[in-house]
Formats: structure tokens, sequence, C-alpha cells
């Protein structure tokens, strides 16, 4: 197994241990409906306990800010 070097383009690394909830997840099934989760955990929960012939994809989904200015 190869793996990437630190100088090329692609290389991640983990910046931060806080919480990361900057996004929301549209779980799609193959009938084109959706859920709607607030974590990547309830997503991938989702689709791994679900039968694969009624998953379609997963889309990220910028939160929508509420409120006024931070």
């Amino acid at each position: 197994m190869e793996l990437i070097e630190p100088t090329d383009p692609q290389y991640f690394e983990q910046t931060s241990d806080e919480l990361y909830d900057r996004h929301d997840y549209k779980v799609f099934k193959t009938t084109g409906k959706f859920v709607l989760v607030d974590s990547w955990e309830m997503a991938y929960s989702l689709w791994w306990n679900s039968p694969p012939k009624f998953l379609s994809h997963i889309e990220v989904v910028d939160k929508k800010k509420s409120g006024g200015f931070k």
C-alpha cells in the first residue's frame, strides 16, 4: 500500500478535535425521497444499517445560519 506524501495536495490531516457541525446530510433513497440529519454519525448509521437496494446517495448540505451577525 502506498501512502500519500504530506506534500501531495490530497494529503489531509486532522487539525481539530472539536465537533464539526457546519453541515447537514441528506440520505437519499432510490425513490428520490430523503432523510435530513444533522450529523455525519447519523447519516453513516442510516447508510450502513439500511438495505443497499433502497439507498441512492448522501448529499452534504451547508447548515442554514439563523439569527444575526456573529
